[in-house]
């Protein structure tokens, strides 16, 4: 009887993983779209691809290492009050950041010639990204660095979470608007789409949450 508890629960939990890889494939395939389309990337992603346009790096290794520094600030903002199972995060970061590199690699094929495909590209991606953040949600199981230390930040400040993830966006906006006109001597990787991401990602991820919780995972 005991047995089959076990392998019930281990199905479970390698369920709510699965579910976890899926959304990270789809979230980095919605942040490969939002930078085929030149309209602005998402807040999350506008630092790591400024980056890689006058760092060796690619948007997936600088995306790895940024949350290398996120996870770093977590560990000091909680002390001890870190749980270990939060290092998840970096297998997960690692994990995102060749997804979204190879993601890049596949769409290099789709043509968006006009500003009206840029957009139809860029609302794709703002889809993919929201569709991606849900499942990750749902999944339950670890968050990305970036809202895990917006969680922390919320741990040890009384602010709401909500604030707090505004907050955060807006700073990571206004680094990769300083790091490119200081590196590449003009405004790159922060537009109209950064905007439109910032507003409809969160709203569009709430619909699709409310889809998903009709779907319960069997312990």
């Amino acid at each position: 009887m005991n047995k089959t508890k076990e392998n019930r629960t281990a199905v479970y939990v390698l369920r709510r993983y699965l579910l976890l890889c899926a959304g990270l494939a789809i979230m980095a395939f919605g942040v490969a779209f939002s930078i085929k389309a030149s309209l602005g990337t998402s807040p999350i992603s506008s630092v790591p691809y400024v980056v890689s346009l006058f760092a060796p790096l690619t948007v997936g290794t600088a995306t790895i290492v940024m949350h290398c520094v996120f996870i770093l600030l977590q560990i000091l903002i909680l002390r001890r009050q870190h749980h270990p199972i939060q290092l998840m995060q970096l297998p997960v970061a690692v994990f995102f950041g060749y997804l979204t590199d190879f993601g890049v690699w596949a769409v290099r094929v789709i043509r968006c010639d006009t500003y009206w495909q840029q957009w139809i590209v860029c609302l794709i991606g703002i889809l993919l990204v929201a569709a991606g953040v849900s499942l990750e949600v749902k999944a339950g199981v670890v968050v990305l660095a970036g809202e895990g230390v917006v969680l922390a930040i919320c741990k040890v400040l009384p602010v709401k979470f909500g604030y707090m993830k505004v907050g955060f966006d807006v700073t990571l906006v206004v680094t990769a608007c300083i790091l490119s006109l200081v590196f590449t001597g003009r405004l790159q990787g922060v537009r109209e789409g950064t905007v439109a991401a910032a507003l409809m990602v969160g709203l569009i991820a709430k619909q699709f949450g409310k889809v998903l919780a009709k779907w319960e995972l069997e312990k």
